[in-house]
């Protein structure tokens, strides 16, 4: 809704202040005075835009209003309203401030066009002023949100540094620095590699500047000092028309962390192996005694026996998969690879897996398609397809179907295993493969496990410089999904 124009006449003849109300009419509100002391109690009380002002008045005459109001109201345009014969003091006037002046008798038409080009002056100065108010607030509460900012920043034990898209840093805190090992506060902007001299991190902000990666997705990555370690997480920055516009990067020292992880690594793999030659020497003594090589045995002795062979034998299974963690972690578990026959490997542990499937009532099938050699350690690949293939035996139900499938699929082979299961909730998905997870689900109570099998799983894929992908559907059945490079034979 468009507010009027409030007009305040001040003239001694009441004709001419009817006159204006009635001339000016639709969308201009008129106050009227008969004298300047009238006008001046108006001005003091109400809001008024335009002030139509007669020179000649008793009490207190124009010139002097005038004069008052240039004072205490300088913002109100004053158009004066002059006789012929008094146009050259409504010139003087103009000299002292007034806006423009109109003769008697008016010109309707003249009268309008300088009232309405007043009132678009009045209503443009008012504007401004709303703008340069908006402004001076927006900038105030700017200054104090970089302030809020800046205070947070350099209160952050993490290192805080922002790049702009030249890669030079715009934005630093003191932890930075202190992590970098800099005692000298660089100037701003300083290029990249006068702070960072870790050639991966610099190749990932240039990554990320190229927009090979989306907006939302970030970059962790870990950077070796000559002492720490760090973890830096990178990720764009974006202008509010989504260009990139440079990247934020947060560095966190996790030296304390990795050597308590090498720590409790070291500890596991001593554990380890100290308790395995003891287990595997109680199982051979176990053995002689099953093989009644030192006497007969009784069946309810044998039976003790045989159980306690099953105990020793799935110690032994999380000892071993406790080393081929530690192995894993050193890089040491995947060493010898030579060219391997995929298609051979499959094969066997179906095989070896029928009577087990069929035991259960599961229907166990495989097919194979455009298979080529991939450069892999065989035994560790067969460890892969042996740990999937039996949990998707293991928490298939009777009467359930589990197919392995392995096709070429241009620079890489495709090993699917997929079962009609018990399933894997989306909440559960991102966790099966970390260390000692094991999916929770009623109907699969009895399956005994380490927690361990997945995640040596996703170690061998990798470093065998593969993926692994699962997808799955509650109570329907869940598919892993192998990709593993493939021998370049064009050469």
């Amino acid at each position: 809704m468009v507010e009027n124009t409030h007009v305040l006449v001040v003239d001694d003849e009441e004709v001419v202040r009817e006159g204006c109300r009635r001339v000016l009419g639709k969308g201009y509100e008129i106050f009227t005075a008969e004298n300047g002391k009238q006008a001046l109690d108006i001005l003091a009380e109400k809001s008024v835009d335009i002030m139509l002002l007669d020179l000649k008045m008793p009490v207190m005459g124009g010139k002097e209003v005038l004069e008052k109001t240039r004072e205490s109201y300088p913002d109100i345009p004053v158009i004066v309203i002059t006789g012929h014969g008094t146009v050259d003091t409504a010139v003087e006037c103009m000299k002292q401030g007034a806006y423009d002046f109109i003769t008697k008798p008016f010109q309707i038409d003249q009268f309008r066009i300088t009232v309405e080009r007043a009132a678009d002056k009045r209503r443009l100065e008012l504007k401004a002023k709303q703008f340069e108010a908006e402004n001076i607030r927006n900038l105030y509460d700017l200054n104090l949100e970089k302030s809020r900012l800046r205070t947070i920043i350099n209160r952050m034990a993490n290192g805080v540094m922002v790049t702009n898209r030249n890669l030079e840093v715009v934005l630093h805190n003191p932890a930075l620095m202190r992590l970098m090992e800099i005692s000298e506060k660089p100037k701003s902007p300083v290029p990249i590699r006068d702070i960072i001299k870790d050639k991966d991190l610099v190749d990932t902000l240039k990554k990320l500047l190229s927009g090979e990666t989306p907006d939302e997705e970030s970059i962790s990555q870990e950077i070796q000092l000559q002492k720490n370690t760090l973890r830096a997480l990178s990720a764009p920055t974006v202008d509010p028309d989504r260009a990139i516009a440079g990247t934020v990067t947060v560095l966190e020292d996790i030296t304390a962390f990795k050597q308590l992880d090498q720590m409790k690594s070291d500890f596991v793999n001593m554990v380890a192996h100290e308790l395995r030659s003891p287990l595997v020497a109680i199982r051979q003594i176990n053995s002689v005694l099953l093989e009644g090589l030192a006497g007969p045995l009784e069946e309810k002795q044998q039976g003790f026996v045989e159980r306690g062979m099953n105990k020793i034998d799935s110690l032994l299974s999380l000892i071993n998969d406790l080393l081929d963690i530690a192995k894993l972690e050193a890089g040491k578990f995947v060493q010898h690879q030579v060219p391997t026959d995929i298609g051979n490997i499959i094969e066997d542990i179906v095989a070896l897996m029928e009577p087990r499937a069929q035991k259960r009532g599961i229907i166990l099938t495989h097919f194979l398609k455009d298979l080529k050699p991939v450069q892999a350690d065989p035994k560790k690949i067969e460890e892969i397809f042996n740990n999937l293939i039996s949990n998707a035996i293991n928490y298939s139900p009777e009467g359930g179907q589990v197919t392995v499938s392995a096709r070429g699929l241009g620079e890489y082979m495709e090993i699917r295993v997929e079962d009609t299961g018990v399933g894997i909730t989306q909440e559960e998905l991102p966790k099966i493969f970390d260390k000692f997870y094991r999916v929770k689900h009623p109907k699969t109570r009895q399956v005994v496990g380490t927690g361990l099998g997945l995640a040596i799983v996703k170690g061998v894929v990798d470093a065998h410089q593969g993926s692994i992908h699962v997808e799955s559907v509650p109570d329907a059945g869940t598919t892993f999904k192998v990709l593993l490079p493939v021998i370049d034979t064009r050469g």
